[in-house]
């Protein structure tokens, strides 16, 4: 759970730097020549594959702890806890996963399945001298329908709330604590799990109100 879970904040910086070229002035070139790129590189590619297969094990991974948790009497929901067990996000994590796989699963049915099934329109881009998919078509589009931006909005939240509690007690549960150091590792969690999902709901937001 933990390890898989670091690989995947790891990702959400890339994947937010990718998702800002949609703020770009340009007609979506920045985010269509981002988007090839991140198709087509080789390397990019078998992360990406390692990506799908960590979602799925942490999930898997988060409901079998989850549901340990709840056939065990007196347990602890980690090797080390120092949680109080009133703290929304860690009370509710298995749910908050739940609803963030959810997410996940719409969010590549309704764009990564777009490209790879190749229905897409061509763009043209200065990077390539060929035409790429113009993914920054139906993302722009479905950024410019109200109530998917509120959805997308508040499955943020509900990340920023996950990521509140499972940044710092991925490193507790690997046994990464110190009286000097995990102070320091719950404060870059916390602007991370606020600054993370905050940085892909502004996107949505500047876009709708943008056009």
């Amino acid at each position: 759970m933990s390890l898989t879970g670091i690989f995947l904040m790891l990702f959400l910086i890339i994947h937010l730097l990718g998702n800002l070229q949609l703020l770009k002035d340009d007609g979506g070139e920045a985010f269509n020549t981002y988007a090839f790129f991140m198709t087509h590189n080789p390397l990019i590619k078998i992360i990406s594959y390692t990506l799908y297969a960590f979602i799925l094990l942490h999930t898997v991974q988060g409901l079998r702890l989850w549901f340990y948790n709840r056939g065990s009497r007196g347990s602890e929901r980690y090797a080390v806890s120092h949680t109080r067990s009133s703290e929304l996000s860690a009370r509710n994590m298995a749910w908050f996963g739940i609803v963030i796989f959810i997410f996940l699963v719409l969010h590549l049915w309704q764009f990564w399945l777009q490209m790879k099934m190749g229905v897409l329109p061509p763009a043209e881009v200065a990077a390539y001298d060929h035409p790429v998919q113009n993914l920054y078509l139906p993302v722009a589009d479905a950024f410019q329908n109200i109530y998917y931006v509120i959805f997308y909005v508040a499955c943020m939240v509900v990340i920023g709330f996950h990521l509140w509690h499972g940044f710092w007690s991925s490193f507790q549960t690997l046994g990464l604590t110190h009286h000097k150091y995990t102070p320091i590792i719950k404060g870059i969690g916390y602007v991370y799990s606020v600054g993370i999902p905050l940085g892909f709901a502004v996107i949505p937001i500047l876009s709708y109100f943008s056009k």
